[in-house]
């Protein structure tokens, strides 16, 4: 058996409001099937999204954390000040970054590494 993809699956209450949300980030939309899933990507990674229900939740922690490197930190941030995204910074051994959350909690953030 050969892997071919993976994705990360976050289950999102409003897809219109989520895939404006990560396309105004930088991902693009790979393909969309209605109101029922949508991929979304960006170097490295596939996104899905998923509608949210109380069946598709039970038993899931509903923890995730989805990082993006950049090149450019203080574009990073100047683009999520202009789309007034809340922001935190924090500045460690491992590099800079910027925390924020998409439009359901999920915790993102951009990261300048210093590996």
């Amino acid at each position: 058996m050969t892997i071919k993809e993976a994705n990360l699956t976050l289950n999102v209450k409003d897809m219109d409001q989520s895939i404006s949300f990560y396309t105004s980030i930088g991902l693009t939309v790979k393909s969309r099937w209605g109101n029922y899933y949508a991929q979304l990507v960006a170097p490295g990674i596939l996104i899905g999204l998923h509608p949210a229900s109380e069946t598709n939740l039970a038993g899931n922690s509903g923890n995730a954390s989805i990082g993006f490197t950049t090149d450019n930190f203080e574009e990073a941030k100047a683009l999520l000040q202009s789309l007034s995204i809340e922001t935190s910074d924090r500045n460690e051994a491992g590099g800079q970054f910027i925390h924020f959350n998409d439009p359901d909690g999920t915790a993102l953030y951009f990261i300048k590494p210093k590996w």
